[in-house]
């Protein structure tokens, strides 16, 4: 039916509130996954040549997650709030754990697409390509003869382009498939990193919280909400204000059905100070104030609470971004 279906659908985007970060980091993954395999659709070209070979598949090892790494700190709400706070509290007593808290969350969700890509890549051959040249000769024994020492890191460097005099192409498939089992121990080991330094990120964060599963639950719709409410109400705000402004010179305004009975519904008479839009912006973490939780920045200046406070019961628990 049509209401099971609507039940069904606000189940999944309540599960996707509430875990966006999550949601988000795999979201940057499959997009790092997807542009490594149209990458690979196309011909990788080692150039082949000694001092060019490293230089070139560097490249593409490193300069695509470079880019990806950036675009996600552009992409990050989190980035502008970071610096507002920073700036914002310059002059004042710096809070170094919710800064560093937010830091991290945004460097970690930013290297979620570059790890991704270079684990894609690691298998390829790039890495094949980077390193050939470096292959110790004499560490080379196919045919049970040993290497030629005379232009040997020449030779190495044609190695992937399948070149390389004829009687050697035992040592060709000896340095390829050597390499093909580093990059691929590399590669899990960086997976193998990477999926310890989650869980332990998790781990830290659930054993320093002081909030039950249920209450942290809510805590996430709460978040959600407040966002949602306010970005709304915050342009039907601006929109009347515009209106009004508008009105004032010219002596009329011209809206359509909707925007008059915004216009009528919602009078607006002046606009907040900055101060109050200072008071609910930046990073904050979870308080408490006399045993009862502060969800935000906008709950505790809804309270009537300034100041960070530093009594017990006001003790920075969680991060929190709002």
């Amino acid at each position: 039916s049509v209401g099971g279906a609507m039940d069904k659908f606000r189940m999944v985007f309540q599960f996707l509130q509430s875990n966006q970060e999550s949601f988000m980091n795999g979201i940057c993954g499959i997009m790092a996954l997807a542009s490594a395999q149209i990458y690979s659709a196309f011909d990788f070209n080692c150039p082949c040549l000694p001092g060019y070979n490293t230089a070139y598949s560097a490249g593409i090892l490193l300069a695509p997650p470079l880019v990806l790494f950036l675009l996600g700190l552009v992409l990050n709400n989190n980035v502008s709030m970071l610096v507002a706070d920073i700036e914002e509290e310059r002059n004042r007593n710096p809070r170094l754990p919710p800064t560093f808290l937010l830091l991290s969350s945004i460097l970690g969700r930013a290297a979620v697409a570059p790890i991704t890509w270079v684990i894609s890549l690691l298998r390829g051959e790039a890495y094949v390509c980077a390193l050939s040249e470096f292959v110790d000769p004499s560490s080379l024994t196919a045919g049970g003869e040993g290497f030629p020492r005379d232009h040997a890191t020449e030779i190495l460097a044609r190695f992937p382009c399948g070149e390389g005099p004829a009687n050697l192409s035992g040592f060709r498939e000896e340095v390829s498939r050597r390499l093909k089992y580093e990059s691929q121990l590399f590669g899990w080991l960086l997976i193998g990193v990477v999926a310890v330094l989650v869980f332990l990120t998790k781990c830290l964060k659930h054993y320093c919280s002081p909030l039950s599963y249920r209450q942290e639950a809510y805590w996430t719709q709460y978040r959600n909400n407040e966002e949602q409410l306010f970005q709304r109400t915050a342009e039907v705000h601006s929109r009347v204000l515009a209106a009004n402004n508008v009105r004032r010179f010219f002596g009329f305004v011209a809206l359509d059905k909707d925007d008059e009975e915004l216009v009528a519904k919602f009078p607006v008479g002046g606009t907040q100070p900055r101060p109050q839009w200072n008071a609910i912006t930046g990073v904050y973490l979870y308080r408490e104030n006399q045993g009862l939780p502060l969800y935000s920045r906008l709950h505790k200046w809804a309270q009537g609470l300034p100041g960070n406070g530093t009594a017990p019961e006001n003790m920075e628990m969680a991060l929190l971004v709002s």
